[in-house]
């Protein structure tokens, strides 16, 4: 099927000519900010046919977006779901990032969450990572297989009717009146236009919020860069207990306290000059040892989940296309070296092979928007909290940088909260943003980009897009504390 634009060509090339954002890079100081997208196309006077109308539309199926789509559904929204992927999860399942971390604190699990893992739970799966049984209101690191996961996320979706539109690109969004009003998609038929009465930009890089103009920063406010990007393999026809046994008794590293079928080994202050040795031989680059972890993979036994390699932000920048794309390409090289490293060196590994392969790039952090209210270290500090909170975590200041590296925690038992207004903006009144690209600061983004955190938010987002609607409220004057306890998924302890 062809498509095409219904306009002159002259036309076309007048509208498509790349608009210059008002990029203004400040002192060395402060982070770059940056008005909108750096470049885009003007669609406001486009004839795009459209493809569906909902009462909301989620733009990004990762464990925000998912999440969002899901519990705004289940509170009776017509809800789409844009993914450009064709599984939903995002670094979940298309990254691998597996297991998910720990919030480090009690009472951290929202609805959606507990809901999650009792899915789990009847197709056999126990999530929570270890045998502590004090973690199972939340805190502990969970478990949950990309396959699974994914099927589990295709389930709720149809249990809840949520239109979900894979192999679909945002490509851009019309505004009029502090509203967005539709989002322009690349499908296989073409250019297709989605409207909605709100928007959930759960992208991960504030792609929606930067085309519509939503104010946002990016990089670190020491140095400019970004947190270093992670591409995610894993190995299979590893023997587990011999792998076990060469760290902890032959290496002497007591780092793990779990053993086979829950393990993991990282380069620690114990293994390093394992790692050395390698480089010496010449086997392994220096880069390609910088930082090393394995977990092993429930229901996958015999399979390790690879958290590296990782390339340095010096080299390689999350919001730059090319240096994207060119370490991808990198990191496929550095995982041949590792895999190879590990077959060689590493008893366990002998007959191991790579077996799966990142399909998403493991970006940390790249573009935040400036929103209502914008969270800093000094909210994680003070272990700040909020009337209007939507979660909770202790996870700590997680910064992947050679000179950045701040991790930082709180005093046992103690947390910080996310507030709602770090969701909404002052330019759109249909907009709220969820995971990692709130509004936050670069250490405060570094706390509260894991997993639970990113779906509890998203879980409030849906919420909060039914109220408004429900209510007649701009969604960016919703009160979170003042919407019913019973309807809310997280009340504040503050």
């Amino acid at each position: 099927m062809n498509f095409s634009i219904p306009i002159s060509r002259r036309d076309f090339f007048k509208i498509a000519g790349l608009t210059t954002a008002g990029v203004m890079l400040s002192n060395s100081g402060e982070e770059k900010k940056v008005s909108a997208a750096e470049s885009h196309f003007n669609f406001d006077n486009q004839n795009i046919p459209q493809l569906l109308s909902a009462d909301v539309c989620v733009c990004g199926g990762g464990p925000a977006g998912t999440a969002a789509a899901v519990t705004a559904a289940r509170n009776g929204l017509k809800v789409v779901l844009i993914e450009q992927g064709t599984v939903l999860g995002g670094l979940q399942t298309q990254g691998l990032v597996y297991p998910a971390m720990p919030t480090k604190i009690q009472n951290s699990d929202t609805p959606f969450i507990t809901d999650l893992n009792k899915r789990f739970s009847v197709h056999g799966i126990d999530v929570n990572f270890g045998d502590d049984p004090t973690n199972k209101n939340g805190g502990t690191a969970r478990e949950y297989p990309p396959e699974m996961l994914a099927f589990i996320y295709d389930e709720l979706c149809a249990d809840y009717k949520v239109e979900v539109l894979y192999n679909t690109t945002l490509i851009g969004a019309k505004t009029s009146a502090g509203k967005i009003s539709e989002a322009i998609v690349h499908t296989v038929e073409g250019l297709r236009s989605i409207s909605a009465k709100i928007f959930v930009d759960a992208s991960g890089d504030a792609i929606l919020s930067r085309y519509a103009g939503v104010p946002t920063v990016k990089g670190s406010s020491t140095t400019g860069r970004n947190q270093k990007m992670s591409f995610r393999f894993e190995m299979g026809g590893v023997e587990e207990m011999k792998v076990y046994k060469f760290f902890v008794k032959k290496l002497k590293d007591g780092w793990c306290e779990t053993k086979p079928p829950e393990f993991e080994f990282a380069k620690t202050t114990h293994t390093e000059q394992f790692y050395f040795e390698g480089i010496r031989r010449g086997e392994v680059t220096k880069d390609d040892v910088a930082y090393i972890q394995a977990f092993t993979i429930l229901g996958k036994p015999g399979t390790m989940s690879m958290n590296c390699p990782e390339v340095s932000p010096y080299l390689y920048s999350a919001t730059n296309t090319l240096d994207r794309s060119n370490a991808i390409r990198q990191c496929r090289i550095m995982t041949r070296r590792l895999a190879n490293f590990f077959i060689k060196n590493i008893p366990g590994f002998k007959k191991a092979y790579i077996s799966r392969e990142a399909s998403m790039l493991g970006v940390r952090e790249s573009w935040r928007i400036k929103g209502k209210y914008y969270m800093t270290s000094e909210d994680y500090f003070n272990a700040q909290k909020f009337p209007d909170a939507v979660c909770r975590s202790a996870y700590p200041i997680d910064i992947h940088d050679e000179v950045l590296n701040l991790s930082r925690h709180l005093e046992k038992g103690d947390f910080y909260e996310v507030p709602f207004r770090a969701l909404v903006t002052n330019e759109f009144e249909n907009l709220i943003v969820v995971g990692r690209c709130i509004s936050s600061d670069f250490p405060a983004q570094a706390a509260v980009r894991i997993q639970p955190t990113c779906m509890s938010m998203g879980e409030a987002a849906g919420i909060a897009s039914a109220y408004s609607l429900k209510n007649n409220i701009a969604l960016n004057n919703v009160q979170w504390d003042e919407i019913p306890e019973n309807l809310r998924s997280y009340v504040s302890a503050g």
